[in-house]
């Protein structure tokens, strides 16, 4: 029994000890020593979350409990590009800038190369007609006529066409001529240039552009073929497909008599079987207007930010002069 009161006991006093506030010095007591480092402490609170909105981009002043706080306004900021540099890796990271100032040039991240072809209005064909790339050609030339009805569409073309070179059928010849009756349904002309080669039906693009304004480069490969298809199935499935391969080349050679203003029956015989031509062959058969030796005359508007880049350099070259 004495032993549990002492125990409890010394508990008594080491609460007291704990509780009681502890001596001080006699020059610290002083109330102007007090009030002194009273506004340093404020101060230095102070410092240290004015540091922390600096980094987190917020302003000194913010309260989010405020009811005067427009939320909504801030998220429109920021969504708008007007709010502070993001910051990279947490506190103390780099700050990054999505647009910064170049020779006094506002400017953003570069575009991708896909988007400056088509801000020149040219588009690209560099594949076999399969339906994703003929998706993506008949997208672009949709675009580019609702952009401008009246500014040319230079379309490059090279492609083998619905099959590999060794005959392989990978595409379809619908295709060829989904692209070919859309390059004739919108209103801007469309140029046409060969480049590398332009097999089969890529032949039959070539020749669809705009009358004066069909060409290839010097070495560009242009070859005719007929239609090629690997039927499997019954052997009236295999007739079924047999008709329609036969349907597409009635059409296809139609489509490129008309191109290359050429009889229906010598077309038809030319490409029959294998027909290579150069470009001054395709000239003098019909197929293209010219031959492109080299191209001194700069058809092609240079992009926005590049002007915008190469006119913020020239005022500044001015000003210093001027200075």
């Amino acid at each position: 029994m004495v032993r549990r009161g002492s125990c409890a006991g010394a508990c008594v006093v080491a609460c007291v000890l704990a509780v009681a506030p502890a001596p001080s010095a006699a020059f610290l007591s002083s109330p102007r020593l007090a009030k002194v480092g009273a506004s340093r402490s404020n101060g230095a609170r102070e410092a240290t979350r004015t540091g922390a909105m600096h980094m987190s981009g917020l302003p000194a002043d913010f309260d989010p409990l405020s009811p005067s706080m427009d939320h909504l306004s801030m998220i429109d900021q920021a969504s708008k590009g007007r709010s502070q540099p993001s910051m990279i890796g947490g506190a103390g990271g780099v700050t990054e800038d999505r647009n910064t100032d170049l020779d006094g040039a506002r400017v953003g991240p570069p575009p991708d190369l896909p988007s400056l072809l088509l801000h020149n209005r040219i588009v690209y064909l560099g594949m076999p007609l399969v339906p994703a790339v003929t998706e993506l050609i008949i997208a672009e030339l949709l675009y580019l006529n609702y952009e401008s009805a009246s500014k040319p569409v230079y379309m490059y073309i090279n492609t083998p066409g619905t099959s590999t070179p060794d005959g392989r059928a990978i595409g379809f010849e619908t295709e060829a001529f989904a692209i070919s009756d859309c390059m004739n349904y919108i209103k801007p002309p469309v140029y046409t240039i060969g480049v590398g080669q332009a097999f089969g039906l890529g032949a039959m693009l070539l020749a669809s552009g705009e009358k004066g304004h069909r060409s290839a480069l010097p070495n560009a490969s242009i070859m005719l073929h007929q239609p090629r298809s690997m039927a499997r199935g019954q052997a009236s499935d295999i007739a079924i497909k047999a008709k329609e391969v036969m349907a597409n080349r009635k059409t296809a050679t139609q489509m490129l008599s008309e191109a290359c203003g050429k009889p229906y029956d010598e077309v038809l015989e030319d490409s029959s079987r294998t027909f290579y031509m150069s470009p001054d062959d395709a000239v003098e058969y019909g197929l293209i207007d010219k031959v492109l030796r080299s191209s001194k005359k700069d058809d092609v508007v240079a992009p926005a930010f590049l002007d915008a880049l190469s006119m913020g350099s020239k005022t500044n070259r001015q000003s210093l002069y001027e200075d």
